[in-house]
């Protein structure tokens, strides 16, 4: 796993061997202006890292669910102009909505407990996520999910925007490196209509269950309504494992020598 970039929020840029991969990149004030006379403040606290026309093509974007910050058409309706055929895979229950953002994107519509294969040799395996409680569509099909990938050997899983409950580490296995969301979640938010995510123990102590190596917390830090002190989940990680490394927005982690 060459390297891993934090792009704010659940915002990443995986480089392998093999391929370049974006997850749930949220690289535009679209919120802002969506919530600009109403709701609670939206702008940005972070820049962007990088602007959307300066990013190189990725191989395949990974797009956990349907919120606005992780399936953003100020974001993906750019790229998928841009890079004709842009390889998106999102839920199969938000598919006509990452179609509808994404236009002129290969949508892969993905489901909880598959395998897919939407480039040769860039397997991922695609886990439920729970952001609040878990969620599915008429059909079944979760509204919210995550995904583990392997290369050189090295299992990284993004978990989606994720609270903990039964079955979650079952259905991952193993993660070597552990990307987390750990704004957590309370009343206030919740009366503001906010779905939250795990306490920076509740990451730790799941990031141990699967055996993770690295745990590499995000969803902090963009949004003053919705965010999380990072030290806190280095202070629940005692000595770790896991180890915690917090990244900053656009620095390259090499976190396997």
């Amino acid at each position: 796993m060459p390297g891993l970039a934090w792009l704010g929020q659940a915002g990443f840029w995986i480089q392998t061997e093999r391929h370049r991969i974006l997850i749930d990149p949220y690289l535009s004030d679209s919120l802002a202006a969506k919530y600009a006379d109403r709701g609670p403040d939206h702008r940005r606290l972070m820049p962007v890292p990088i602007a959307v026309a300066d990013l190189p093509r990725p191989d395949a974007i990974l797009v956990t669910h349907a919120h606005t910050d992780h399936l953003d058409p100020d974001t993906l309706g750019p790229l998928a102009a841009r890079f004709p055929g842009l390889v998106v895979v999102a839920p199969a229950a938000c598919a006509d909505l990452a179609r509808a953002r994404a236009p002129g994107a290969r949508i892969v519509g993905a489901l909880a407990g598959a395998r897919v294969e939407p480039l040769p040799g860039l397997v991922i395996d695609v886990t439920p996520a729970a952001h609040e409680r878990r969620e599915q569509d008429g059909q079944g099909r979760d509204l919210f999910l995550g995904y583990a990938l392997e290369a050189g050997g090295v299992r990284l899983w993004h978990s989606g925007d994720c609270v903990p409950f039964d079955g979650l580490p079952e259905a991952v296995g193993r993660a070597d490196i552990a990307l987390l969301p750990v704004n957590g979640r309370d009343a206030r938010r919740a009366a503001m209509g906010v779905p939250g995510n795990f306490h920076p123990a509740e990451a730790v102590h799941l990031a141990r269950a699967l055996g993770a190596a690295v745990l590499v917390p995000h969803h902090w830090g963009l949004f003053a309504f919705n965010s999380a002190d990072p030290a806190e989940v280095r202070l629940a990680a005692g000595t770790g494992p896991p180890t915690v490394v917090v990244p900053q927005p656009g620095e390259t982690l090499c976190l396997v020598r």
